[in-house]
């Protein structure tokens, strides 16, 4: 048997910079790039964990609000992502894969679980969650429950995050429990209601990927929670 992990992460157009992160834990971890476009969802067989990356707003039709899609980019849609992320994410919960989803990682993820989306933050009256005007992330201030079980991996109640979307969880799906929200209420992490006994779900808004403090308990200590859970996961197998 293979000592390497085997992580798919999803197709996106900042792809590379969501693998060397996944791989920076060591040499022992492999990426497969898992995507509708590359038409390879059997794939998914040989991963033993799954990253949800960021991009495309989600389709409204997802989640039973069709009269959202003007406040969508609608140049940044794309349903075929939905529905292979969906058919991912009805894979990992059928067989125990630990999945960590990253900014459309947890809008995706809340509507797998029956969950709706803000589809546009600063329209709902929230403080702007976007990008500076100079393309850089912008960095704002999270608080984390302290019971969650988010709090035990990152062992704080609260940090600066990086934040670049439009678009937040509103209601919270069926199974799941915010975890960490900003200050002006959104929603920043989202977990399972009942973890025990189930597969590592973590759904996070900001980037983990690219934090500027990459050893930080934002970025690195969710990264090795991820890696530690799969390797759980092998041994039990």
């Amino acid at each position: 048997m293979s000592d390497k992990i085997i992580i798919g992460v999803t197709d996106c157009s900042k792809f590379d910079i969501y693998r060397n992160w996944v791989l920076s834990y060591n040499e022992t971890v492999e990426v497969i790039q898992l995507g509708y476009k590359l038409n390879n969802f059997d794939e998914i067989k040989k991963c033993q964990g799954i990253v949800l990356t960021g991009g495309e707003d989600v389709h409204p039709r997802f989640y039973q609000h069709p009269e959202y899609y003007p406040f969508c980019y609608e140049d940044d849609i794309d349903e075929s992502r939905d529905e292979f992320e969906f058919k991912v994410l009805a894979y990992t919960e059928a067989n125990a894969i630990p999945v960590l989803g990253i900014c459309r990682g947890i809008q995706v993820g809340n509507v797998f679980f029956g969950g709706t989306l803000i589809p546009d933050i600063p329209t709902w009256g929230k403080f702007d969650h976007a990008k500076m005007p100079d393309k850089s992330d912008r960095y704002h201030e999270i608080s984390i429950n302290p019971s969650s079980w988010l709090s035990g991996i990152v062992n704080t109640d609260k940090g600066l995050v990086n934040s670049n979307h439009h678009q937040s969880t509103d209601r919270t799906g069926k199974g799941l429990v915010a975890s960490a929200i900003s200050a002006d209420g959104v929603v920043e992490a989202m977990e399972r209601m009942h973890p025990e006994g189930k597969s590592f779900l973590l759904f996070v808004q900001w980037h983990p990927e690219r934090l500027k403090d990459q050893q930080g308990p934002f970025s690195k200590n969710i990264h090795n929670a991820f890696i530690n859970a799969i390797k759980l996961n092998i041994n039990h197998r």
